[in-house]
């Protein structure tokens, strides 16, 4: 915890009932909170004092739902997200091993959820040889390996792609065939460096495999950059509960590195198909589950909960699925749980309204919804328009709050906002623009529920070059105004931790 003086200043108004200053104030920080905001402040002794020069100041931007070791990974990865079909993949794979015939392949971000057939292990094998090759998928719900890859892994060999659980079994022990180099304290100081200068003051963490030893370790070397919520997963909870851990009870000894929730994956995914769906999908016929399926039974599903919200933990529950959403709000309404409904990616306008009545938040990555248009209106048809509901979340009054699901969207709050406004990424019109946020809304939903910059609000602030709330044009120009913004200045608990003044 760190005291600042900010001078010169222009705080927006983030929400509702939020009432701007007339003229630039001067915003004192100490012991990690506002203290006092006024058009002329004296600088306490000792205090660092730094002029905005009339930028605009916004509370701290939070990424609600990351895997930071895959985000941070991912850029030396080999980029596959722009794959149109399985034979340029194995083109790029051959390609790369013949560049670094004596490392192994890992990919990211293929989506052949759009592709017009299913991919084998042998297609693979084909082109790699004895080197060991991963894919992951866009969506991190599955990864095509090829045999050499998969005798690594002692998984059973097989000629279709790992999915789901299994797959999430095996993604920790990657590092045994790659090493962990990419998830060094210095990797990631880098990746919060960055993260800091888009004015991201803090991130759920829901890395799997992961542990809170791991966090509070790096902690010490260089990374207690922002704020971080680790979250447990099934496999750690025990652990989690013998050391009496509540969420948002400190890690260690510092704040700002806090327990975070019990994660939970409750279906799949809609590139993968596992996505659980109260209606088949449009291409059943392809498919064994033709309506996707839960990962979970009903009752392992609320023995966790259950287990969870008695040890003072929240639940972050994974929904992609309208039949997943329904089942995860039951068993919150049933087990008495808190927390949050992660993705609610597709929902009826009833669960949206039950969502908001049970007081559980509805946490969604914007940006999604651009990768995943035209696979939605291919698959889910007319119920595209219950997809990423964003308009009846907040008409309905849930708690509406934005992240990214890096690396599966890029790690940048602005794109967020951005796909939430204007819901396109292309020249087309927005998709489903009934369902959009205007840019206020956007920012209120982005900043963890701090209000305006006022007396008792965090000491996690960001100054802006130019005010987000008064981009003019139609969705289309502000989308792309959103998405040219960054931080000039970012400070996290009265400490700077970006600087471009």
């Amino acid at each position: 915890m760190s005291s600042l003086l900010i001078r010169n200043a222009r705080p927006l108004p983030v929400r509702d009932g939020d009432v701007a200053p007339e003229g630039p104030v001067d915003v004192l920080v100490e012991q990690g909170r506002v203290i006092a905001v006024a058009p002329s402040l004296l600088r306490p002794p000792g205090v660092a004092e730094v002029n905005a020069g009339g930028r605009w100041l916004i509370p701290g931007l939070w990424d609600q739902h990351t895997h930071l070791a895959q985000w941070t990974l991912a850029s030396q990865r080999l980029d596959l997200a722009g794959a149109r079909s399985p034979e340029e993949v194995t083109r790029a794979v051959a390609e790369r091993i013949a560049a670094y015939p004596d490392l192994p392949v890992v990919g990211w971000g293929h989506r052949s959820g759009g592709w017009d057939r299913e991919v084998t292990v042998s297609e693979l094998d084909a082109v790699s040889g004895d080197t060991a090759v991963v894919l992951i998928s866009g969506d991190g719900h599955h990864a095509w390996l090829n045999t050499t890859a998969l005798m690594h892994f002692a998984m059973p060999v097989r000629d279709s792609v790992v999915r789901e659980t299994e797959w999430f079994a095996a993604y920790p022990r990657l590092v045994t065939l790659v090493g962990n180099d990419g998830t060094s304290p210095e990797a990631y100081r880098r990746m919060l460096d960055a993260a800091a200068a888009q004015g991201i003051t803090g991130m759920a963490d829901f890395e799997f495999g992961a542990s809170r030893e791991e966090w509070s370790e790096r902690w010490t070397q260089g990374c207690d950059v922002l704020r971080i919520r680790w979250a447990t997963y099934a496999d750690t909870l025990d652990d989690v509960i013998a050391a009496g851990l509540r969420t948002g009870d400190p890690l260690a000894w510092d704040p700002r590195l806090t327990m975070g929730p019990l994660k939970i994956i409750s279906d799949g995914s809609l590139n993968t198909r596992t996505a659980w769906c109260c209606e088949p999908y449009g291409d059943a016929h392809r498919l064994e589950y033709p309506a996707g399926q839960p990962n979970l039974d009903g009752a392992e599903l609320r023995e966790l909960f259950a287990r969870a919200n008695a040890a003072g933990l929240e639940v972050a529950c994974h929904a992609i699925g309208d039949a997943a959403v329904e089942e995860a709000l039951a068993a919150f309404a049933e087990t008495g749980a808190g927390g949050s409904v992660e993705h609610v990616q597709m929902a009826r306008r009833d669960g949206v309204r039950r969502l908001a009545e049970l007081g559980i938040r509805a946490s969604v990555q914007p940006a999604h919804l651009l990768d995943d248009r035209d696979l939605t209106e291919r698959v889910w048809g007319e119920r595209a328009e219950r997809c990423f509901a964003f308009r009846w979340m907040l008409d309905d009054g849930a708690d509406l709050v934005l992240g990214s699901d890096a690396p599966v969207s890029p790690l940048d709050p602005w794109l967020a906002m951005a796909a939430a406004v204007h819901r396109s990424a292309d020249e087309r019109e927005p998709w489903h623009g009934e369902q959009a946020l205007t840019v206020r809304e956007a920012l209120a939903a982005s900043v963890d529920g701090q209000p305006m910059v006022g007396p008792g609000s965090r000491g996690d602030l960001v100054l802006l070059d130019r005010n987000p709330l008064a981009l003019e044009g139609d969705s289309a120009a502000v989308g792309a105004a959103l998405r040219e913004m960054a931080s000039a200045y970012t400070v996290v608990a009265g400490v700077p931790v970006h600087d471009a003044l």
